[in-house]
């Protein structure tokens, strides 16, 4: 697993190189006056491509070892992981499309991501199986379709919910990482190594772009990234609850409740202004404390003072994910407790954007 990590990484590390060296005029056709962007110059978005090409890359590097002979790594060639690839196709070359060419509307990226979800389901067997209560368990063993369409669901939605956040540099890189670190965790102690090396994988592969990403903000993930961190731990995640009956759903609920939560809270707070929920805006948690609470960099040169305040942003949300990730990863079995956190997590979200938006932020957090 450490080998094929390597492999993962060493191939985003060079891939996303050569995006950085050779396709810098690709960044030149992307819009200035974009609400989102918070960065000088032009800024390749294609680490997706990168990534993706990288997963790739090491499935093909295990299934050569496993065919001159060696079986000693964890991830092999078989169906589920072909399928599992198979599946991810749609919605990650929509997000590279997008990426590449800025006319993939935000109504045709849905429809590849439920198509994703369509064929995980088709293919892989995905279903949401239980919700660890009693009532909603009994629903879903009544009409086994209501677990697929969650699953669809879930697929479908998760890819945009880390495009939402992937606002700054390092942001929704280093969550997914740290996702992907915690699901790896329990993975393994239920000895399910296959998905934990899927899981490796991505987090080294994310690892290899973020060398590019994080400070020097040379390459973003771009709507492609985004797709193959939701998708990847979106598979992972309901595999994880259907392999394994002792580990509560609301595992990687908890895990995931920021970049879900942010989505929902975004779509409420654009249709009570009677906007589109797919406008983009600048009113993100994310964006409100690069405004509000990470403080103004003085350098003479624009795109340097930019490119450090920019860095300064995203270790809040670090830290922000970690306070749902530690007590996910100490109670993954417990239902109860998660759907608190859960709970107390979207109060701590909404107190925190009122403060911030009424500008009554306490001084010691700046």
């Amino acid at each position: 697993m450490i080998f094929l990590a390597v492999v993962a990484f060493l191939c985003t590390l060079i891939g996303a190189g050569f995006i950085v060296r050779r396709m810098r005029g690709h960044a030149k056709r992307y819009g200035k006056d974009l609400p989102q962007r918070f960065h000088v110059g032009h800024i390749p978005r294609l680490g997706g491509l990168a990534m993706f090409s990288s997963l790739v890359l090491t499935v093909v590097v295990a299934g050569l070892q496993n065919w001159w002979g060696y079986y000693g790594n964890a991830l092999h060639w078989n169906q589920w992981v072909l399928y599992f690839f198979i599946a991810m196709l749609p919605a990650v070359a929509g997000g590279i499309a997008e990426d590449m060419t800025q006319r993939m509307t935000v109504r045709y990226r849905l429809i590849l991501t439920l198509l994703t979800g369509l064929l995980a389901v088709y293919l892989l067997g995905m279903t949401v199986p239980r919700m660890g209560l009693v009532w909603l368990d009994a629903a879903l063993s009544a009409a086994p379709w209501l677990g697929m369409a969650l699953a669809v669901l879930a697929i479908a939605g998760l890819p945009h919910a880390f495009n939402i956040i992937d606002g700054y540099n390092g942001l929704a890189g280093m969550v997914a990482v740290i996702i992907c670190a915690a699901l790896t965790h329990v993975a393994l102690q239920l000895g399910d190594r296959e998905l934990a090396a899927i899981l490796v994988i991505t987090a080294a592969a994310t690892l290899g772009f973020m060398f590019w990403n994080y400070p020097m903000g040379q390459l973003f993930a771009g709507d492609g990234g985004a797709y193959v961190w939701g998708i990847v731990i979106a598979f992972c995640s309901i595999t994880l609850v259907q392999r394994h009956p002792i580990v509560s759903p609301w595992f990687p609920m908890l895990l995931l409740i920021y970049p879900v939560w942010e989505t929902m809270f975004s779509i409420y707070r654009k249709l009570a202004r009677g906007d589109s929920p797919g406008m983009a805006d600048a009113l993100h948690l994310h964006q409100l404390i690069y405004r509000r609470i990470v403080r103004s960099v003085l350098d003479e040169n624009a795109a340097r003072r930019m490119l450090r305040r920019n860095n300064r942003t995203a270790p809040y949300l670090w830290a922000f994910t970690l306070l749902t990730v530690v007590p996910a990863v100490l109670f993954w079995r417990n239902t109860y407790i998660l759907i608190g956190f859960c709970a107390l997590f979207c109060v701590s979200y909404v107190a925190a954007y009122l403060v911030i938006v009424r500008f009554k932020l306490p001084g010691w957090i700046r």
